[in-house]
Parts: C-alpha cells; structure tokens; sequence
C-alpha cells in the first residue's frame, strides 16, 4: 500500500461519504486516480459504496491502530517488560517481520501489530486470512532452557487472550487445545508459536496471535465456521483491545520460564471448548478416539480412551470433535 493509498483509507474510516471532488483535491491526484485507487481498496478486503450525489464510504468503519493510544493503556510493569512497539500498515506476516529481526535486536518484549498481513500464517503451513482491520500481533521473547521448557506456553497464552477480550466486554470466549480461540463454536482467532536458536538452551520464540476484528470478502476462503467481534460486540476499540492484550501477555511470557503453565491450568480448564466430549486426535495417518478430560500440569491434552488417561503434546496434529465430518 502506497502513500497516497493510506491516505485515502484514512480519510474513509470514519464510515462517513466523501465525494470523488474532496477526495481528489485532498490527496492531489485526479478522479480517475481517485476511482483506480478505491478499487485496489478490496485487494485488503474493505468493501466501498458508492452513491451517486453523495461519494464514497467505507461500509464497515475503520479503527487505525495508533502506537501512542496502545501505549498510553499500558500498565506501569507492562511499559517495563514492552522494549519496542511498531505498528505496520502493511507486511507479509508479523511473525515472519519479528523472526527476521531476531539476531539483530534483543529479543525480549519486541512487539509487532500490522494493520494487514498478506502472508499471514496458521498451524501446520496453513494460510492465516487477515484482512485489513483484523487484530495482528507478534511479540518476541528468550528463553534460556529450550523448548521443553516452553511446553504448555500456547495455552498461557490463550488464557491471556480470554482476560484481554473479557476487559474489553467480549465473554463467553472459549479455547480449544492447542491455541484456538472459539465464541459459539466458531473460530475468532489463533496462536502461532515459532522457536528459532538451541532447542535445548537459549531460544527465541515469536509468539503470534490473530483475533477476527471484521467480516471481510477475503475470508470466504475459509472452511470453516468463524467468527468476528463485529458480529459479537459493538462496543469495543480496537486500540484498546491491542493493549489489553499486551497488559496480560507480556508478564505470562516473562514469568512463563519460572511459573510455567500450571499456573494458567485451572483458568484454562473453566474455558475448555471440548472437556468432556467425544473427540478424535489426528496426527499424520494416526486416528486417537476418546474423550477430552481437560490438561495436565505441563498441557498436554488428556485423552480418555476405554477409562485410561492418554497424554497428548502439542506438536503437527488436528483436534475435532467426533461427529465433525
């Protein structure tokens, strides 16, 4: 997205019309300019109306990310623990923008929001669908003890996300092991933990979470039932929510290394989209059945399969319940 590209989509974002004539004379380009440029709008899945005597608008009001606005909701410890924040309007993925920074920079508190990701990621390769107006956050942490001690973090993490959206007035959140986040059984978000440096000693780790903030013609790629806070809340700042999540993920990554998971168990287990139903775990060409009894001290899923309790870690497998196709 260019310079004069961001321009016209902030003069849009308060949903209001703006004719052809404002626009071009605001940005100096011509209408037709003007019109090329509105077009190119839905390249980042934002949809515009037209009228005829009245303009353009955006038909779903946007809300910029604003670095000050994030930082003046932070508390007093969290500004401690935050050693950069940027908010991008463009990258390919803000896990991918921090893991290249790793290195270069000290990992520890770097934080990364992008207004759009065109190369967004999920587990297990998959492609992350975020279109401008979603949340896109990475932030980056060291590690001294390697990935074992890094079991059960995705699930901390989910717990942070369900306090964050709970401060913004959006409850009945739901996570579904790994790192799913789930409102009414649809999906609004995930986590996406990548680790590079010594598996067994000090390691970075790029922790990336996507919330659907908006419902977006891009999205109908997606197969399978999600959700947006849109469609549950319209009370809620995108600014504010940023922070929030920063409020209770940064001090989880920072005592992560000393308190581990066992701390998060018990609030991980009251959310637990599938405890006590009929689930199938699948790895590879591997089906497990069973019932889903909740998590053990360090996460891993506790499988129930003929009254004997399975351990099941984290790693390339699928979690869906029974009677899903």
């Amino acid at each position: 997205m260019n310079a004069a590209s961001e321009a016209l989509l902030r003069l849009l974002v308060d949903g209001q019309f703006h004719s052809g004539e404002v626009i071009g004379n605001r940005l100096k380009i011509s209408r037709t300019a003007v019109w090329k440029k509105l077009q190119a709008l839905s390249d980042y899945g934002l949809e515009v109306e037209s009228v005829k005597g009245k303009g353009y608008r955006l038909l779903t009001p946007l809300e910029f990310l604003d670095k000050e606005i994030i930082v003046d909701h932070l508390g007093r410890k969290v500004k401690g623990l935050l050693s950069e924040l940027e908010v991008l309007t463009v990258v390919d993925s803000t896990n991918s923008y921090l893991m290249s920074r790793i290195g270069h920079d000290k990992a520890n508190g770097r934080v990364c929001f992008a207004e759009y990701q065109a190369g967004g990621r999920g587990r297990r390769g998959r492609e992350w669908v975020s279109p401008l107006g979603n949340i896109a956050l990475s932030l980056s942490w060291e590690f001294e003890q390697g990935a074992a001690s890094l079991e059960g973090l995705s699930l901390a993490v989910g717990v942070g996300v369900v306090q964050a959206l709970a401060d913004q007035g959006v409850d009945s959140v739901q996570l579904k092991w790994p790192n799913d986040i789930l409102v009414r059984s649809a999906k609004l978000g995930g986590i996406l933990i990548e680790m590079t440096g010594d598996p067994t000693g000090r390691c970075q780790v790029v922790i990336g979470i996507g919330l659907n903030t908006v419902i977006s013609p891009l999205q109908d790629v997606i197969e399978q039932p999600y959700i947006a806070l849109s469609q549950i809340s319209d009370d809620y700042s995108r600014n504010k929510l940023a922070a929030s999540l920063l409020n209770h993920l940064l001090p989880i990554v920072a005592t992560f290394s000393e308190e581990g998971f066992v701390k998060y168990r018990s609030t991980w287990e009251s959310v637990d989209a599938y405890r006590d139903k009929k689930v199938v775990v699948i790895s590879g060409q591997q089906r497990s059945e069973g019932v889903a009894r909740g998590v053990n001290e360090v996460g891993a899923l506790q499988l129930d399969i003929g009254n004997e309790l399975s351990a099941i870690h984290g790693g390339e497998l699928s979690l869906r319940l029974s009677d899903d196709p």
